[in-house]
């Protein structure tokens, strides 16, 4: 749960529609707070104004007829039907008499200074939460003028419960239009998504399918599929320089050394310009290899191979590239070692991993040195299919670890090469998705091929 919850966040397009809803049910909510402060602020004030005009109107009583008078105001008040069921009297004498009203007892606790308060209250039988005003009569008496809490309790309770449903409201809206955006998001992002993804797999010809509609999305479209035409028509401009090339200097290139091999064939044995011819063949012959692994490294790059990717036991082509190497070991008194042999099976092209995997051999058996142990295993590791090759040899030095894979760069020049071996493994490996990983083997050094397994 708490993985896909991590994933949602993750989602621009959630985040976005969270943060506006966010903002929209926070508005929302303090409108609904200023509403029910302003509707309970008016009903208080209302009242407290009531209660205050009804104290003032029985004081002016009081001045004019005394205690008597008060009573039978206090009586009408009661007996005339306007708000009889919320209006609160009490008329004490000096001993604590009631001389009227309809509070069965004296509040406790009440203040004798004219400020209103809330206290529970015994009135007619029944106990209630009431908002009351005492005043201190010249003759020792007391007068109480208050006002019964439970209808407007009721409001505010109303008020209370119509704002908490609309906030409910307001969530559940957050909630619903969040996804309802991120689905639109998607919708729109998706399939230039999915084009990228087409495109990286190397399909080319891919272009992000018109929305019909004019918004910014549509722009984006637009401009994407202006891209991806002029990186097709970059990708047709290399891929028509290395044409050019394959043909026009690698056909001269071999005829050159035919007619080499011509002169040296006809050259005697100890004529002085057989060793300069011989070695102008090498040197050719070089360089055609290097031309041959340029343009593989190219076409793998171009991702023109992932169309073939089927899976791929990796275990098997393993075993043939140890049993190729197996006579070169003998004759360099290496170990091959083939361990462990677990099962490993990834999506790829079989030629092209079995190519990076003897080259990552080729390189062990190259520079672990006379005597050495080179392993070469398969396993699979957190649903990742593995192949690596390990040495006991002097291995490479931490600083040059980024240098690996290099185009030309050679760490030891007196082992034959070119510097392009590592070069064409990484851009395979990244050609299946994958990585190529070196580790210390403490000694030696450790080549891990990590592919995604095949379903």
């Amino acid at each position: 749960m708490t993985a896909a919850l991590r994933r949602l966040w993750r989602s621009v397009g959630f985040r976005l529609a969270f943060y506006y809803g966010l903002l929209v049910a926070i508005t929302m909510l303090a409108a609904l707070a200023i509403v029910y402060m302003q509707t309970v602020g008016v009903l208080q004030q209302r009242m407290v104004r009531q209660v205050a005009a009804s104290m003032q109107q029985l004081m002016v009583r009081y001045d004019a007829r005394g205690a008597d008078g008060v009573a039978g105001e206090i009586s009408n008040a009661l007996s005339d039907g306007r708000n009889s069921d919320n209006e609160i009297y009490l008329l004490t004498d000096r001993e604590g008499n009631k001389l009227a009203g309809n509070l069965d007892q004296m509040p406790s606790q009440a203040p004798d200074a004219g400020d209103g308060v809330h206290r529970r209250v015994v009135r007619s039988g029944q106990t209630v939460i009431a908002y009351l005003v005492m005043r201190s009569l010249p003759d020792g008496g007391m007068l109480v003028v208050g006002h019964d809490l439970r209808d407007q309790e009721s409001i505010e309770s109303l008020v209370a419960s119509a704002s908490a449903a609309a906030g409910i409201v307001a969530v559940l809206l957050l909630i619903g239009g969040t996804f309802v955006f991120r689905q639109e998001l998607e919708r729109s992002v998706g399939a230039v998504r999915r084009t990228a993804v087409r495109i990286a797999a190397g399909e080319l010809q891919e272009r992000v399918e018109p929305s019909g509609e004019e918004d910014e999305f549509a722009l984006l479209e637009h401009d994407i599929n202006a891209m991806l035409d002029r990186i097709q028509s970059l990708m047709d401009g290399v891929r028509h320089v290395s044409n050019t090339i394959a043909h026009n200097l690698r056909t001269p290139l071999t005829r050159v050394l035919v007619r080499l091999r011509a002169v040296e064939a006809g050259l005697d044995a100890g004529d002085p310009q057989r060793d300069a011819v011989s070695t102008a063949i090498r040197e050719l012959e070089e360089l055609a290899v290097v031309f041959e692994k340029l343009l593989q490294i190219a076409e793998v790059e171009a991702g023109a191979r992932r169309q073939q990717f089927a899976p791929v036991a990796l275990h098997v082509i393993a075993d043939d590239v140890a049993e190729l190497y197996e006579a070169v070991a003998e004759v360099r008194s290496i170990a091959l070692l083939r361990e462990p042999a677990d099962m490993a099976v990834a999506l790829g092209d079989r030629d092209l991993l079995a190519g990076a995997a003897a080259n990552l051999l080729d390189n062990a058996l190259k520079y672990a040195g006379t005597g050495a142990t080179v392993r070469i295993g398969t396993h699979t590791v957190d649903g990742r299919a593995q192949l690596f090759v390990q040495d006991d040899g002097p291995g490479i030095p931490r600083t040059e670890h980024e240098r690996i894979g290099v185009r030309f760069h050679r760490l030891d020049r007196s082992v034959p090469g070119h510097g392009l071996g590592l070069a064409s493994v990484l851009a395979v490996v990244a050609l299946h998705g994958g990585r190529l990983d070196f580790a210390d083997a403490k000694p030696g050094l450790r080549a891990c091929i990590d592919l995604p397994m095949a379903d």
